[in-house]
């Protein structure tokens, strides 16, 4: 398979990587552009993970409504205001937003869930008819498996991203870290819907 620079510069712009680095991947993947996007985002998210660490002040607060019945108002922080300008972090911001309005997330991550809830709902499971025949140990891998499944729909960052069901809303903000660069991170989230008290 031949590599085209109209290849390299199309994986340059969705990888956010040099043009070197897109040409090296396309060759070590034969021409292949499917399984070069592939080792170049996994080599993206890697560099995302290091990322994680670093603080991250600045930012927008982006809002969304929806059918006049749905408003979310979210902010997303990034490290420097070149990158908050950035058109593709406004659309990240949106996304997000967007996502908050159609699933109705409870909390940013999981680290958000109050003890006291969390502890609610594993008692709950625990008590379970089902669960009063297995040993102890054997009822405990079950519920905590229960407990992710639960507040999996709950947490924004564990659940699936709507514009990409193979990726989740924490795959779409770490693809954006490998893109800009900095450490991006979701802060904190407001949705109210019209008629409903939460």
């Amino acid at each position: 398979m031949g590599i085209t620079i109209e290849d390299i510069k199309k994986l340059k712009e969705l990888t956010g990587v040099g043009l070197t680095d897109a040409k090296v991947a396309l060759v070590e993947a034969n021409g292949d552009f499917d399984k070069a996007l592939e080792a170049m985002r996994k080599k993206g998210l890697t560099k995302a993970e290091k990322k994680g660490d670093r603080e991250a002040r600045e930012g927008l607060i982006e809002s969304y409504v929806h059918s006049n019945r749905i408003g979310v108002i979210v902010e997303v922080n990034c490290e420097t205001d070149f990158v908050a300008r950035l058109p593709e972090f406004k659309e990240l911001a949106h996304q997000v937003a967007m996502q908050i309005a159609a699933m109705a997330p409870k909390y940013v991550s999981e680290a958000d869930i109050p003890a006291e809830e969390y502890a609610r709902v594993k008692a709950e499971l625990l008590s379970s008819e089902a669960l009063k025949s297995k040993p102890a140990e054997m009822a405990d891998k079950i519920v905590e498996g229960q407990l992710s499944k639960h507040f999996a729909e709950q947490v924004l960052m564990s659940q699936t991203f709507i514009l990409d069901d193979k990726m989740t809303v924490a795959d779409r903000v770490k693809e954006q870290i490998a893109k800009s660069g900095e450490n991006i991170v979701v802060r904190q989230f407001k949705r109210i819907e019209l008629g409903v008290n939460e």
